[in-house]
């Protein structure tokens, strides 16, 4: 059920384990309460399954609009932020996001990431969508919660960061933080089982300063299914730089590109493109309205993608579990420290004379270098080295070990 704003926000602010359903029980006893209905989310509606559409569609402002909400509700020195302006975009990311789904996912409930003036938003409610919005700048915060009530509880507004959820250290966080066991369970999003269809699709735009360190947050949560994949096989729907893009779905051979976050997001993620714009189409609120990109990185991006990762049904075995998947990690980036190194010789360091054996029983010729090993491959030679009494595991501690990603973020 999704309750008030007023009472989310109350135990948004207390952390997972602390005393608080005294404090949840009195917001919700305030809270007329909204149901949805969609899989995963707790209980039928009162009105046509959870989903009333505006009378009339709503206005969409024009470019320069938005411009000038961005430039007034901006602080003089924020955070460089990216938003979506133009109407033409917010339509053609809308019918990516429902092309080829069935009639039964055709009116997804949605988070989104960041919707700041909430040109996407509106594009999102006039497709029939229904919208949880997470935003950051409390300064965006009125205008939709203005717009929230021209739409009968068809869009729900928060003022967190989708991308701060569940920090692994509090610290000075702003805004106030927010961990998605109080997130989800306040909005009546119920668990989901793995295997069943998807209950959530997330949309954003992943900044641009942290980025990398963000796609491995969001993969360390998927492989040990905490923070929102608790709920199931949650969809990301991400605007990424192109170069971050190009890694993710590069191949074997191509040795610049392909890496330890190549093969851990194709094992774990069927990944599809749906969009690619240029940069310049981006609103942002840099103080000189310039696209605030370094030129070493326009050399390799011309386009922010707009990229679905949907987690796999299969994902999970009795070999690669939640409780070993962090182990599975480490292996792939030792091995693609250096592409060029003979995957024999890895094996063979880390279990004298086992190597031969193993690329004998999953058909791999011996002469393989690491960085010529497809993701399925990995998979694949992991479950075998979990299942031998061959490996101890002490080659966790190799001194190349690359697992010092840190996602204190």
């Amino acid at each position: 059920m999704l309750r008030s704003t007023a009472a989310m926000a109350v135990v948004a602010l207390v952390p997972p384990g602390l005393p608080g359903r005294q404090l949840v029980r009195a917001a919700q006893s305030l809270s007329s309460g909204l149901r949805l209905s969609v899989r995963g989310v707790a209980g039928p509606s009162k009105k046509a399954h959870g989903l009333v559409k505006p009378r009339f569609p709503l206005l969409i402002p024009e470019v320069d609009e938005t411009a000038r909400v961005v430039k007034e509700k901006t602080k003089p020195s924020p955070p460089l932020r990216r938003f979506i302006a133009c109407p033409e975009l917010a339509r053609a990311v809308v019918s990516r996001l429902e092309k080829g789904r069935g009639p039964e996912l055709q009116k997804p409930l949605v988070l989104e990431s960041e919707p700041g003036p909430g040109i996407l938003t509106r594009t999102l409610l006039n497709a029939g969508a229904r919208v949880i919005a997470l935003e950051s700048n409390n300064t965006f915060i009125p205008n939709l919660e203005s717009l929230k009530k021209k739409v009968d509880g068809q869009l729900e507004v928060l003022h967190c960061d989708f991308f701060r959820l569940d920090p692994v250290s509090a610290g000075l966080m702003r805004p106030p933080l927010m961990y998605s066991e109080r997130l989800f369970e306040n909005l009546g999003i119920l668990p989901v089982p793995w295997t069943a269809d998807i209950p959530l699709k997330v949309i954003g735009i992943v900044p641009q300063k942290r980025e990398r360190n963000l796609l491995w947050k969001l993969i360390y949560d998927l492989y040990e299914r905490s923070s929102i994949y608790k709920y199931g096989r949650i969809e990301l729907n991400l605007f990424v730089s192109e170069k971050e893009y190009k890694t993710l779905v590069a191949k074997p051979g191509e040795s610049r590109i392909y890496q330890a976050l190549s093969v851990i997001y194709q094992t774990a993620c069927d990944i599809q493109l749906l969009h690619m714009e240029p940069w310049s189409s981006f609103l942002t609120n840099s103080r000189n309205g310039g696209l605030s990109i370094p030129k070493s990185v326009l050399l390799q991006n011309d386009h922010l993608c707009l990229v679905q990762l949907t987690p796999r049904k299969d994902l999970f075995t009795e070999s690669l579990t939640t409780m070993n998947s962090s182990i599975f990690i480490v292996m792939v980036k030792q091995c693609l420290a250096k592409c060029k190194t003979k995957l024999i010789d890895k094996l063979n360091l880390w279990s004298s004379e086992s190597g031969k054996k193993l690329l004998r029983q999953l058909e791999i010729p011996e002469n393989i270098t690491t960085g010529s090993l497809y993701p399925e491959q990995y998979k694949a030679l992991f479950e075998i080295m979990t299942q031998s009494n061959e490996f101890d595991q002490s080659w966790l501690y190799e001194n190349d070990s690359l697992d010092d990603i840190s996602i204190n973020i």
